[in-house]
């Protein structure tokens, strides 16, 4: 069944995959990128293609979300599915997802201080317009050749997701805590997986410390250096592949936006920054 990994991008929702992937689909927990094929996103082409669905017919596209994951549990099996969708209704009419066609949800959230300038830099526009695209509800997300992504604000997204809460579905990870105390949070993660099944996955000590040692950042971004990465967006000006693992940990929003930007962001998700211990 599935298990969303849910976020805004650029919020850690590949570190999260990395992990997962890693350790569930390794023998002794050695990170390479194609392990990342073991989980899956959505929306995506090929699961409305496998139900007859064609992409470019938006209604029909956003009528049949449902049924699409409904054919991804055919396998029976625990999926691990990146989103960024928020977790909303189309055209006023159609649920991004029924909450009994998922077994729960991983949020990774991220202070959007952060995300902004990364955000910027992986889509080759500037911070303000970036800004516009953060604060808008009705955000849409678009990749060439694959389904629009019904992404809403920053905010929006963050509070859509809470509707798992209510059925103790659902675990919020920051991504900084992540990042700091990396085993502490994976450990965390795990427990919740094996809370919400009766399939119990053991915790392996050295596959977790191989887990977290091979999918550290500047590890992986050594390995795109080397190897490329096939997510890495391509710059449209001069064709080049642009780099997806940048600053990671180091991204400090202090250094890469002004003070007028931060001080915008921080009027404008208060209340949820507040609640996330942003501010």
């Amino acid at each position: 069944m599935i298990l969303w990994l849910a976020s805004y991008p650029k919020s850690g929702n590949t570190f999260l995959r990395s992990l997962l992937t890693t350790y569930f689909y390794t023998r002794d927990g050695s990170f390479k990128f194609e392990i990342l094929k073991k989980s899956l996103q959505f929306p995506t082409r090929e699961a409305f293609s496998n139900i007859g669905v064609d992409i470019n017919d938006k209604y029909k596209v956003s009528e049949n979300y449902i049924k699409a994951q409904k054919e991804i549990n055919k396998s029976k099996r625990l999926v691990f599915i990146k989103t960024h969708s928020s977790f909303c209704k189309m055209y006023n009419k159609f649920n991004f997802s029924d909450l009994k066609n998922s077994c729960g949800v991983i949020y990774i959230v991220r202070d959007p201080r952060n995300i902004i300038s990364s955000f910027a830099h992986h889509n080759t526009k500037t911070i303000d317009e970036i800004f516009e695209l953060i604060t808008d509800d009705m955000a849409i997300g678009n990749e060439k050749d694959e389904p629009e992504v019904y992404m809403g604000s920053w905010s929006f997204n963050f509070n859509s997701w809470k509707i798992y809460q209510k059925s103790n579905k659902y675990l919020l990870v920051r991504y900084e805590d992540l990042i700091r105390d990396t085993k502490k949070e994976f450990i965390k993660i795990l427990n919740f997986i094996n809370s919400l099944g009766s399939t119990q996955f053991p915790i392996f000590e050295e596959k977790l410390d191989m887990t977290i040692d091979t999918t550290n950042f500047y590890k992986m971004k050594k390995l795109e250096e080397t190897q490329g990465f096939e997510e890495a967006k391509i710059n449209e000006v001069t064709g080049e592949k642009i780099p997806f693992f940048r600053l990671g940990p180091e991204n400090n929003w202090k250094k890469n936006i002004n003070v007028e930007i931060s001080k915008k962001i921080e009027n404008h998700f208060k209340k949820e920054m507040l609640e996330l211990n942003y501010l």
